[in-house]
């Protein structure tokens, strides 16, 4: 979400970068409830948020988190290994050109000979990727309702 809802052009004409927020959020696919939601400025990358996502899902959810599914931005060893010592599985796609030994991770490099012994095609069904798009279309819900922008001026008045 914009910080600002200034136009492109102010911004480059009075050199005011005024940044995003970005707000992470994890949804059950089949109630489609919000079950977690962590608020982080621009430089906090996707992939770092996940264990406190699920965390707050598996507090937030009636039963236990079964399976997670990412797109790409959560494709790391960490988050597999995390995954995989709670016992959750990972629908996370993976990058096509990556290395399938182990490197750090066993389960990711599982995770990956699967998808390309499957292809990418049969892996998406396996792992019923296409429900991730509930998440896309809660948040898509959220910005129609409450715009792409907000207008707090500090940090702390965005919290």
């Amino acid at each position: 979400m914009k910080v600002s809802s200034r136009g492109d052009w102010m911004r480059l004409k009075w050199k005011v970068r005024r940044g995003w927020i970005k707000i992470h959020i994890a949804v059950d696919t089949k109630t489609k409830k919000l079950l977690s939601l962590e608020i982080t400025d621009e430089r906090t990358g996707d992939g770092h948020m996940l264990p406190s996502l699920v965390q707050q899902s598996q507090a937030n959810c009636t039963g236990d988190v079964k399976r997670v599914l990412g797109d790409g931005a959560y494709d790391s060893k960490r988050n597999f290994n995390y995954l995989a010592h709670r016992g959750i599985e990972a629908g996370i796609t993976t990058r096509r050109n990556a290395v399938i030994r182990a490197q750090g991770s066993p389960f990711r490099a599982a995770h990956v000979r699967e998808r390309s012994q499957l292809g990418y095609g049969h892996w998406r069904d396996r792992y019923q990727y296409g429900q991730r798009w509930s998440t896309e279309t809660y948040f898509s819900d959220v910005k129609r309702v409450f715009g792409e922008t907000t207008r707090c001026h500090t940090w702390e008045a965005l919290l």
